[in-house]
């Protein structure tokens, strides 16, 4: 029986950023009421719609973190408006030399409900086509894919342009719910002419979910240009909106009952032959957990760790501060379940300790100013263990002439025993870092 769920408004927009982001957020603003003007309940902009330099400089300085001015105004739009925003790629602050390309979801009341960071990297060189850019260069890129956000007009999957090329990120998206997948991008005009349209369609094909592509278009600066072409395509692979040439917006209706017809009449999920091959899931390794309890109380070895000395903390994974250091910013990682050595890991824990690993590697070298940083894992008393759970030791180190800090973990060394007040005190400082 086909649904009798009423169609949604959604609005896709398409613009010239340039190297003025006071300009750029002014005609992100006039393109959002023109979308509630013709009611639009979600609006996507395109990648970069904040800002797009010629420097990486540029880039680095008109970087914002996520309560920063940028984000600030465009939850003000939402909230003024009354509608969803998806701000399809956004310069968020990590240090003085890279960024993150954030495509963040905002409510109608000016909340921010999701967060993606790019995972795919941009590093490409085209010499025939003039077509050269590194994205690595000055974007750390994403650790996972985020789920389907719920929203007004249905489950929104997040992705950020290039992440279009790599069909088992929508495929993944698609398994864990979402009725839309969202591509905001600026793609560049040798790259487009070719592809665009030909990838979105393919993606809308496979996954049968609704594709929505905000773009950049036009000439940013003597260096870029984008191809534009922003557009929606159905669960069929048929665009069904599509912008004209300069800044604008398109307005398309999502029909949830139609991709359920879509995925009745062509059951390729049940086809799939996932004994040949390797299924889609969404892994949820290393997201941090709720905000970290002060009074609660861990479980390490024969001891306990207190809450108000951890900084980190996922379902798998703690990250807090030590006791007796051998150096400032020695710090531990350990798994939230008590086992004795990597081996007794089960493969999710693994990789969530690895991951909340290399954040933490990350965080001490940026905070303590240190491009050398020793981390070790120590088995069995004769290797210096004194706590029988597996336990993985950071420390920086201010010159790489500094070698023996391994031996220094041995519990035959002299360390003085730091109070839960200094250590507490170090894990406030470091946990708005993550």
């Amino acid at each position: 029986m086909t649904s009798l769920q009423p169609k949604k408004i959604i609005a896709i927009c398409q613009m010239t950023a340039k190297s003025d982001k006071e300009v750029n957020i002014g005609t992100c603003s006039e393109l959002i009421k023109t979308a509630k003007v013709q009611n639009a309940e979600m609006v996507f902009l395109p990648e970069a719609c904040d800002f797009i330099g010629e420097k990486r400089s540029q880039i680095i300085e008109n970087a914002d973190p996520l309560n920063g001015e940028t984000v600030c105004s465009f939850c003000q739009m939402a909230k003024e408006n009354k509608v969803w925003l998806s701000l399809g790629g956004i310069l968020e602050k990590v240090d003085n030399e890279k960024v993150r390309n954030s495509h963040i979801v905002i409510n109608n009341e000016g909340n921010i409900v999701s967060v993606y960071h790019k995972i795919h990297m941009f590093d490409v060189d085209i010499p025939e086509k003039n077509t050269r850019i590194m994205e690595s260069d000055y974007v750390l890129p994403g650790e996972r894919i985020v789920a389907p956000v719920e929203t007004p007009v249905g489950k929104v999957g997040l992705a950020i342009c290039y992440d279009m090329r790599f069909p088992e990120l929508s495929l993944t998206l698609a398994k864990t719910g979402a009725d839309i997948l969202t591509f905001p991008s600026a793609f560049t005009f040798a790259t487009g002419a070719a592809h665009w349209e030909t990838l979105l369609r393919a993606r809308a094909i496979e996954s049968q979910c609704y594709v929505v592509a905000a773009a950049q278009t036009g000439t940013h600066n003597s260096k870029r240009s984008s191809w534009g072409h922003a557009m929606v395509v159905d669960p069929w692979g048929t665009v069904v909106a599509q912008c004209s040439e300069g800044t604008s917006v398109a307005i398309a209706e999502i029909d949830l009952s139609y991709i359920q017809k879509v995925r009745s009449t062509m059951p390729v999920w049940q086809h799939r032959r996932n004994d040949l091959y390797a299924e889609m899931s969404l892994l949820k390794t290393a997201e941090k957990s709720d905000e970290i309890d002060d009074k609660a109380a861990y479980r390490f070895g024969s001891t306990v760790v207190q809450g108000s000395t951890v900084f980190y903390k996922t379902n798998k994974t703690l990250a807090f501060t030590n006791k007796r250091c051998v150096v400032p910013g020695h710090v531990l990682v350990v798994p939230i379940r008590y086992v004795e050595t990597l081996k007794d890991l089960e493969n999710d824990e693994k990789e969530d300790l690895f991951l909340v690993l290399k954040k933490v590697h990350e965080v001490i070298r940026n905070v303590y100013n240190t491009s050398c940083i020793t981390t070790g894992i120590q088995t069995g008393a004769a290797a210096g263990q004194t706590i029988k759970h597996l336990h993985v030791h950071l420390m920086p180190s201010r010159s790489k002439a500094v070698s023996d800090n391994g031996a220094m973990l041995d519990a035959s060394c002299d360390r003085p025993e730091r109070s839960i007040a200094e250590m507490s005190q170090e894990a406030s400082m470091l946990r708005p870092f993550f």
